[in-house]
């Protein structure tokens, strides 16, 4: 065969047989496995200088070294292996297509070269029958053609075995290095970065709380942790023993990290905390630490009213019910009002009332009631609404409501004529010059205007302000408001009174003034307004509050006597009053000196809540004052009548429970003589040969009379005998528990003890009777009827009965219900007294129902006042002196002798070995059970 070759992916010629159609992709494998084979040879340096690398990384040895000489280290492996790699790539040839079809015809174990004998052509051109079935025997005879695996032929290229050995020692240096390997070729490969097993530089986080919400730091731990925080705190990090800084990140900070050096190897950073999530610390491609914050974000105050505000048109006052919360603090409070229908003329104005706040509370409520009277919208319709501010700077309001301003009842038409006037004036539905001239007019009216010089001048001083041109129109006009206020109020003192009643009105409300002045500046001035000069001012103001009510309560005396009015006790009232005055100044005292000026502030507003009800007190009011102090001081003659009750029911129980000492005395006198006779014997005595009665009664578990004390269920008694039943008379009593017989009892102090029965029973009939009119009078001055003086009743008529029968064990029980009784009429007494006094106008400290230490001034039943609840403090539940007999015991008590102490012990642990003998009857065990059970 001769001839030029066709190429090789050719069509055949017409009339030869086609090459396989598996063929071109057999051929494209077959390059790339040559490709492989060659390259691999070419390779074999570079791959094992970079295993060698690998393997260092593995042992840490260049991640030893600095930062920079590991860059240059890693740098000149990476080049010289690269430089070795393009040496060897680049003096690879292509396999040409003879070369792929010898390495086909190789891997596929054809002999004599079938591919080249498909792809030749025969030199003649004539009959092709014959070249046509050898290329089809040819073709039939390839069957599958393969590219086969590369051979690079290691052992051919790597003599020395320096390849299988690296590549071993990686694996025993990564099996021994464990989860750490893949860090270390991570470190090894990147420098500036740390393996797993390189030590975590010392880390200190902490918290710095907002200003404010001030509290302590709050520190981190130093790789993980959760905190939760305030918005805008602060935190901050510290790294030491790193060359460049860490970062600090996550969602919690925003990316507002700030870094600064500290020194050299340390770092601060420090990040403002505005929302929650983690923040994570990174330093040479590791996490240092990582904490969750939880930050509270501070959002606006919640303010609302907690009801509908403003109240009785009939009270001075304006009730301000609020409520209001945010979770960092309330630093201040107050009510924005404007009137709710303005009119054309009406100057834009917004009156704002302070509401005081306890602190600077996370959530509060309450009711503000300011004195709004003065201002001249009161009586007016008011749209109002609140408005808070946290301790952090939010500011929030709530939604509004309209409601009516309280206002003062003046009675006298010229103090309302003065009154209508100043109201059109501030609400402009009356211009300055007409107000002026209404002013004049009414002072040409006959009455204390014209009489009196003072009134009058300060009227036309008023009418000459509202005329003058070259004083401002707003100005003019808030002087003129504020005179006309204090000229209605000196016409309605004078109206009550004399021109000394209303001087003293005046010197109140000025010296009320000066004291609220005082306690809202030391309220504003925090910690520094418990100063020594604060404290002193204050108390200067407040003494000066108490001459000017001292001098209003004297001139309302002297009303009272000039109307004729029947105040019984007038001095003792006016001292009583006197010192509910002085307590409620100490208590105020005490509240400001304590920073509780809120407090204080509260105690002010009843005192002036008292003396507005003592400026507008009326003959009718001082009238019911009078009936008022009539009945309490009915009560307070009750009060000590049911005393003194107290005292004698207390002295017969005295009585009673010595007549029970003496008995159980002699008792153990009898006892204790006997067995002084028969020590000698009893000690050589078999305890366990004695009955079980006797053992009992040398216990001292028997009765004053000397019996037994009769079991539940007796240990030979039949079992339908319920527990207290007598015994039939038929029925033998058990040998075993039969009583001995009583000592005989002296008969002379037998007949003692019988006359005083019966003195004491004489003695419980009259106080049953005292009680019973005490009764009688309660009811008709109150109406109502103490249960417990029935129960009292109750219980004395059984101790009468017990004592008559001369037991005095009852009589004791009895009379100590009794005792119980009267205390609890007393105090039910006393609520109906309260209740009672609830409708009397107060205008008076210490009297009525809102004045201070109403209902709390009647003496407790047994004692006096004050000096009797100390030594009610003294007694027991039943009316005893405590400590009453010898080393404070009582006198019925009886303490044994060494003796008949050793002699109960041997008894006691008679007793229980008898209980441990479960050969006895079980009636017997049960009842030994329950004697031996409170031991």
């Amino acid at each position: 065969m001769s001839g030029t070759r066709p190429p090789l992916l050719a069509s055949p010629s017409p009339g030869t047989t086609a090459l396989p159609r598996d063929l071109p992709a057999v051929r494209r494998r077959a390059r790339y496995v040559l490709l492989v084979e060659g390259a691999v040879p070419a390779l074999l340096a570079p791959v094992g200088l970079i295993g060698a690398y690998a393997l260092a990384g593995l042992l840490r040895l260049p991640q030893r070294l600095p930062d920079g000489l590991h860059a240059v280290v890693l740098a000149a492996t990476l080049g010289t292996a690269g430089v070795l790699a393009w040496r060897g790539l680049r003096r690879l040839d292509r396999p040409d297509p003879s070369a792929l079809d010898r390495r086909i015809e190789q891997a596929s174990g054809l002999r004599h070269r079938p591919l080249q004998t498909l792809a030749d052509a025969p030199v003649a051109t004539g009959d092709t029958a014959v070249w046509t079935t050898h290329l089809a025997r040819v073709e039939a005879g390839l069957g599958h053609l393969r590219s086969g695996w590369p051979h690079p032929g290691l052992r051919r290229h790597d003599r020395w075995r320096l390849i299988p050995l690296t590549g071993a020692a990686l694996v025993a240096a990564a099996l021994a290095a464990g989860t750490s390997a893949p860090s270390r070729l991570a470190a090894a490969f990147m420098p500036g970065m740390d393996d797993a097993d390189t030590p975590l530089p010392p880390v200190q986080a902490w918290i710095t709380l907002p200003a404010y919400a001030p509290g302590a730091p709050v520190f981190l731990p130093d790789r993980s942790g959760h905190a939760h925080v305030p918005a805008h705190a602060v935190l901050t990090v510290t790294t030491t023993g790193l060359d460049r800084p860490p970062r600090l990140g996550g969602d919690a900070t925003g990316g507002n990290a700030q870094t600064s050096s500290i020194e050299r190897g340390s770092w601060r950073e420090a990040v403002l905390l505005e929302r929650s999530g983690t923040v994570t610390l990174r330093a040479r491609g590791r996490v240092l630490a990582t904490w969750t914050i939880e930050v509270t974000p501070d959002s606006a105050p919640d303010v609302a009213w907690a009801a509908t505000p403003g109240g009785d048109k009939a009270g001075w006052r304006t009730p301000l019910p609020w409520k209001a919360a945010q979770a960092y603090g309330l630093a201040r409070l107050e009510a924005e009002i404007t009137l709710a229908h303005p009119g054309k003329g009406a100057p834009p104005r917004t009156l704002t009332v302070p509401i005081p706040l306890d602190g600077q509370p996370r959530e509060a409520h309450g009711v503000a009631a300011p004195d709004l009277s003065a201002d001249p919208w009161a009586g007016e319709a008011v749209t109002g609404h609140l408005c808070a501010t946290s301790t952090s700077g939010q500011r929030a309001c709530g939604a509004d409501a309209t409601f009516a301003l309280g206002t003062r009842t003046f009675r006298d038409p010229l103090a309302r004529a003065v009154l209508d006037l100043r109201r059109r004036l501030a609400l402009g539905l009356e211009t300055r010059d007409a107000a002026g001239t209404d002013l004049a007019a009414l002072g040409e009216a006959p009455g204390p205007l014209s009489k009196d010089s003072g009134l009058f001048l300060n009227l036309t001083a008023t009418a000459s302000l509202l005329a003058d041109p070259d004083v401002d129109g707003g100005a003019a006009t808030a002087e003129a408001v504020g005179r006309l206020w204090d000229l209605a109020l000196d016409l309605e003192d004078r109206s009550h009174g004399d021109r000394a009643s209303a001087q003293a009105s005046l010197d109140v409300r000025a010296a009320q003034e000066r004291v609220e002045e005082q306690l809202r500046h030391m309220r504003e001035l925090g910690p520094k307004g418990q100063s020594a000069e604060e404290q002193t001012e204050l108390a200067h103001r407040m003494e000066a509050l108490q001459q000017a009510i001292m001098r209003r309560m004297q001139a309302l005396a002297q009303k009272a006597l000039r109307d004729h009015t029947a105040i019984p006790n007038l001095d003792g009232m006016q001292n009583h009053a006197n010192d509910a005055l002085s307590r409620l100044m100490q208590s105020m005292r005490q509240d400001a000196e304590n920073g509780r000026t809120g407090d204080a502030l509260q105690k002010l507003q009843q005192m002036e809540d008292m003396t507005e009800r003592m400026r507008n007190a009326t003959p009718q009011d001082l009238a019911s004052l009078a009936r008022s102090l009539q009945a309490t001081q009915a009560a307070r003659t009750q009060m000590e009548g049911l005393g003194d009750i107290v005292k004698r029911q207390s002295a017969l129980l005295d009585h009673t429970q010595d007549r029970q000492g003496r008995n159980r005395r002699a008792q153990d006198r009898a006892a204790d003589a006997q067995s002084a006779r028969g020590t000698d014997q009893d000690q050589d005595e078999d305890l366990s040969t004695l009955p079980t009665a006797e053992l009992l009664r040398r216990l001292g578990l028997s009765t004053p009379g000397g019996s037994a004390p009769q079991p539940d269920a007796a240990p030979n008694a039949a079992p339908d005998h319920p527990p207290g039943a007598e015994r039939p008379q038929n029925e033998e009593p058990p040998t075993d528990l039969a009583p001995p017989p009583s000592p005989p009892a002296d008969p002379q102090e037998q007949a003692r003890a019988d006359g005083q029965r019966t003195q004491d029973r004489a003695s419980q009939r009259a106080l049953a009777r005292a009680l019973d009119e005490l009764q009688q009078e309660f009811k008709g001055l109150m109406g109502k009827e103490p249960a417990g003086l029935k129960d009292a009743h109750a219980a004395m008529r059984d101790a009468r009965k017990a004592l008559a029968d001369g037991n005095d064990q009852a009589a004791s029980v009895a009379q100590q219900k009794a005792l119980k009784a009267l205390q609890d009429g007393g105090q039910q007494m006393r609520q109906t007294m309260q209740q009672a006094s609830r409708g009397t106008p107060s205008f008076l400290p210490g009297f009525g129902s809102q004045g201070q230490g109403s209902g709390g001034n009647e003496p407790s039943p047994g004692g006096e006042d004050d000096g009797d609840d100390k030594a009610q403090a003294n007694r027991d539940p039943l009316g005893r002196e405590s400590g009453e007999g010898k080393n404070g015991l009582d006198s019925d008590t009886h303490v044994p002798d060494t003796i008949s102490r050793e002699q109960a012990r041997d008894i006691e642990q008679e007793l229980r070995r008898r209980d441990s003998d479960r050969t006895r009857p079980q009636e017997e065990l049960d009842y030994l059970d329950r004697l031996l059970k409170p031991f």
